[in-house]
């Protein structure tokens, strides 16, 4: 018996939700008194490998094939089905990322798994039950769910549980994939990524702005706002659909789930598609002229003023108070 947690990687670095996943399925394996497996897919180095052990992974299994090098929801879901079974896990966590959410179902019907998706606490476990909360309508509310599975599967948020060190020596072995030729019917030849930028969905900090800013002229400010506080920088879907804004930072229900410690909304009014995918945030800071905006009523603070007045005022007290240490 043990605790099988699946460890992502970007380019043989593994991110920040990594280190979280691996010390929430740390935390499991000591409830449930048993090993924590960790499986990597992919070309990483011997170091990043037995940096798992920093967070309680006793055992890592690295499977490296020239055709895995780019996701792949099929060969994926083979080989961590395929590792399930051979190290006889009866629980399964990965992150609920956008790789996540490709292979945590898929893995759910092969194994016959139970399936808990969003988790964002520990769960109670009671006998051969787990009870798991989880977000529930796209995070306006939250479910506590009941899973009874011989085996079951569990999908964590980011930036939902704390990243601890228990260090233990971590044994790295290799494994030979089990993917079969089948599941490379459909291949992605190239997967690129955007350079110098902080990838929303990791980010910590987040800057959003909408048609409060008036233009794609007035985005420096946001940027500069961003920067000063090193965080990601997001927008509503009026302004991603205007053209302002790449689509890849739109946040809300039609875009991109955030759950930052810190999520900073500047003339955004606060509707309720933008506010599912950004109720999941720690803190919430609304800066807009209007009152009366919906937005104010989920903020933990709240600033009424002209964002163009602002935005640089708080921009320079960030550069200031950074400066001065």
């Amino acid at each position: 018996m043990s605790v099988l947690v699946y460890v992502e990687h970007a380019e043989g670095t593994f991110k920040k939700s990594t280190f979280e996943v691996v010390s929430y399925a740390k935390a499991i394996a000591q409830q449930l008194n048993t090993n924590l497996v960790a499986l990597a897919i992919g070309n990483l180095a011997a170091d990043q490998l037995s940096s798992l052990g920093t967070y309680g992974a006793q055992k890592v299994l690295q499977v490296n094939d020239a055709q895995l090098g780019t996701f792949n929801a099929q060969a994926y879901t083979s080989i961590l089905s395929d590792a399930a079974q051979k190290e006889g896990a009866t629980l399964v966590v990965l992150a609920n990322s956008f790789s996540g959410k490709g292979l945590a179902p898929r893995l759910a019907v092969r194994l016959k798994a139970g399936l808990a998706s969003g988790v964002v606490a520990l769960p109670t476990i009671q006998g051969a039950s787990l009870t798991v909360k989880r977000t529930a309508y796209s995070g306006k509310a939250f479910a506590h769910v009941k899973l009874n599975g011989v085996l079951n599967i569990l999908a964590l948020n980011a930036n939902s549980y704390p990243i601890h060190e228990q260090p233990v020596s971590a044994e790295v072995t290799s494994l030979t994939s089990t993917a079969k030729a089948s599941d490379f019917k459909v291949s992605v030849k190239e997967i690129v990524r955007a350079s110098n930028k902080i990838s929303l969905p990791e980010a910590d900090l987040v800057v959003s702005a909408g048609r409060g800013m008036k233009g794609p002229e007035n985005w420096h400010l946001i940027e500069d706002l961003a920067q000063s506080f090193g965080a990601a920088t997001a927008c509503s879907k009026p302004v991603s659909d205007a053209g302002w804004r790449p689509h890849e930072e739109h946040v809300g229900q039609t875009g991109i789930a955030v759950s930052p410690n810190l999520y900073i909304a500047v003339g955004i009014s606060g509707a309720i598609q933008h506010l599912a995918g950004v109720s999941s945030s720690k803190t919430i800071v609304v800066i807009n002229k209007d009152p009366e905006a919906p937005f104010f009523k989920v903020a933990d603070y709240g600033i009424v003023g002209d964002a163009m007045e602002i935005v640089p005022q708080l921009t320079a007290a960030m550069k200031a108070y950074t400066q001065n240490g």
